[in-house]
C-alpha cells in the first residue's frame, strides 16, 4: 500500500508541464490547445494498493453488524419482560456472529491467524481494538444464547435450573448489549483508518452509516420473527436506524469531495441506490405494518437487503478508489492549496 499521508504527484514533472502550458494564452487570447493532464502512476501501477477483499469481508461487516443490533435489541427486551423479542435477539445474535466468524476465517486462510491477533494490544491500531471488542462480545453473547436454548428444551419441571440459567443469561444478556455499539461501529473506523481514498475521507459520518444500518436489519428481522404485540421496540429502532442511515450516508457523499464519485458510479453505486431504496421502503413498510405479518416479513427483508448492500457498496467504492490515482492526488493537492496539513491515516 503506498505511504499514507505522501504528497504523490501522478503523472510526474511532464504532466505538471502540461497542464502548466494548457493554462496559458496565446497572442489572440485564446488557450493553448493542450490535452488535460492524465492521472497516471509509475509502472501503471496504483498509488494506493487496493485491498485483496472478494465478498468474505462485507459479509462479515453486515453480519456484526446485525448481531450487535439484535444483541442490544435483546437487552432492552429482557429489561421490558418483552420474553419473545429477548429470545429472537439473543438467537439472531448468536447466529450472525457465528456467521461472521467463518467469513472473517475464511478470508484470514487459517483459524489461528485470528488467535494470533489477540497476542497483543495496541490502542492506537482499529485492527487490534476491534479484535479485542469481538473477543470481549463473542462469550457473553454465547452465553446469553445458550441459555436461551436450554430455557426452550428444558422441561418447566426443573425450575431450579431454570432460575440458574436466567440468572447467568440475564447479566451476559446485558453485557453483550452493552459491548455492541462498538461491535457495530469498530469496522468502520477501521475502514477510514486506511489510505484508501474514499474509506479515508468518510472518516467523520462512516461509523454512523454503518451503525445506523445495523440498527435497520436487527430491528427489522425481530418484527419479522416476534408477534405484533412485542415488536414496537424493534419496529421503532429499525425505523430509526434506517433514518440515521440515510441521512449519514447522504451527509457523507456531501463532504467527501471527488472521493465520493466511486459510491456513484458503476457497481458500488448500483449497490448504494439499490441499499437506499430497500432501506427507505422498509422503514415505510415498518411504520404501516400495523399487525401484517406479511408486510412486517417483507419489510423486515428490504431492511435486511439494504444493510447488506450498504457494506457491499462502501467496500467496493475503496477497493474502485484505490485503483484511480486522481482519488488518491486530487484530496491531496486541494488541501495543500487550503494550506490544510495532510493527514496521515493510521
Amino acid at each position: 500500500m503506498g505511504g499514507p499521508g505522501r504528497e504523490l504527484v501522478a503523472g510526474g514533472a511532464g504532466a505538471d508541464r502540461r497542464a502548466r502550458e494548457g493554462r496559458r494564452r496565446t497572442h489572440g487570447g485564446e488557450r493553448a490547445m493542450v490535452p488535460p493532464a492524465e492521472f497516471t502512476s509509475y509502472y501503471g501501477r496504483p498509488v494506493v494498493k487496493p485491498a485483496p477483499w472478494e465478498n468474505d469481508i462485507p459479509a462479515y461487516m453486515f453480519a456484526g453488524g446485525l448481531a450487535a443490533g439484535s444483541s442490544l435489541l435483546a437487552a432492552g427486551a429482557d429489561l421490558t419482560g418483552r420474553g419473545s423479542l429477548r429470545r429472537a435477539g439473543r438467537l439472531t445474535a448468536l447466529g450472525a456472529l457465528g456467521f461472521s466468524m467463518v467469513t472473517l476465517v475464511h478470508d484470514l486462510g487459517r483459524p489461528e491467524r485470528f488467535l494470533n491477533m489477540l497476542r497483543t494490544v495496541k490502542v492506537t491500531s482499529p485492527m487490534s481494538v476491534g479484535t479485542w471488542i469481538l473477543a470481549l462480545y463473542g462469550p457473553p453473547a454465547g452465553v446469553a444464547a445458550a441459555a436461551e436454548v436450554a430455557g426452550m428444551l428444558m422441561p418447566r419441571s426443573a425450575r431450579a435450573p431454570l432460575r440458574l440459567l436466567a440468572a447467568v443469561g440475564g447479566p451476559a444478556g446485558v453485557l453483550a448489549g452493552v459491548l455492541a455499539p462498538p461491535v457495530a461501529a469498530y469496522t468502520a473506523v477501521l475502514l477510514s483508518d486506511t489510505a484508501t481514498p474514499s474509506w479515508h475521507e468518510a472518516y467523520r459520518e462512516l461509523p454512523f452509516v454503518f451503525c445506523g444500518s445495523a440498527a435497520a436489519a436487527a430491528g427489522g428481522l425481530a418484527t419479522a420473527l416476534v408477534p405484533a404485540a412485542q415488536a414496537g421496540p424493534a419496529r421503532r429502532l429499525a425505523v430509526g436506524g434506517a433514518v440515521a442511515e440515510v441521512l449519514a450516508e447522504h451527509r457523507m457523499e456531501r463532504s467527501m469531495g471527488i472521493t465520493a464519485e466511486p459510491l456513484r458510479s458503476g457497481a458500488p453505486g448500483r449497490l448504494m441506490r439499490a441499499a437506499r431504496t430497500l432501506t427507505l421502503a422498509g422503514a415505510a413498510g415498518m411504520l404501516l405494518a400495523g399487525r401484517s405479518r406479511a408486510v412486517a416479513v417483507a419489510s423486515g427483508a428490504a431492511l435486511l437487503a439494504g444493510s447488506a448492500c450498504t457494506r457491499f457498496g462502501v467496500v467496493r467504492a475503496g477497493i474502485a478508489s484505490a485503483r484511480d490515482p486522481r482519488y488518491t492526488v486530487v484530496p491531496q493537492r486541494e488541501r495543500v492549496d487550503r494550506g490544510e496539513p495532510v493527514r496521515h491515516p493510521g
